[in-house]
């Protein structure tokens, strides 16, 4: 699944920037609308997994808990 709609229109947004990174990353070419959406997929996926992990935490820690005291279902048939 994807983490966001990659279909969505572009929508223009003002936010504030150190001044000197910004004179740095424009005398480099560097497009700032395309790195910008780059570091912010980044950060949603992290923070979709943090959260994911935490409403799940209980179910995990219960399958870790079944696994660690009966084992897994294949323990007596796998060959590694």
């Amino acid at each position: 699944m994807k983490a966001f709609n990659t279909h969505a229109p572009k929508k223009p947004t003002n936010l504030s920037i150190n001044s000197d990174l910004l004179s740095k990353a424009r005398e480099m070419n560097i497009n700032l609308s395309a790195t910008l959406e780059n570091e912010l997929v980044k950060q949603l996926k992290i923070k979709q997994r943090e959260q994911w992990l935490q409403e799940n935490a209980k179910a995990i820690q219960a399958y870790n808990d079944f696994v660690e005291n009966g084992g897994v279902f294949s323990d007596g048939v796998r060959s590694f």
